[in-house]
């Protein structure tokens, strides 16, 4: 019995619910770029997420106290 020598990543896996797969891999992957740039894109999507959070907060406070 070898180990890893089935090169079949599908496996028994029917037909019809088998992704695309190109010359060199699957279709419709993302480049590393476009990953990188999304990784970005959530950080700066979190931090103002988060700014908008604190300030309304900090907002509700202030009426809540009368300032």
């Amino acid at each position: 019995m070898t180990v890893f020598s089935d090169l079949n990543l599908d496996g028994n896996t029917p037909v019809r619910a088998r992704p695309a797969h190109g010359e060199w891999g699957p279709n419709a992957v993302d480049s590393t770029a476009v990953r990188k740039r999304h990784r970005v894109y959530a950080v700066i999507a979190f931090v103002v997420a988060l700014a908008v959070i604190v300030g309304v907060g900090y907002f509700w406070y202030r009426v809540a106290m009368g300032y």
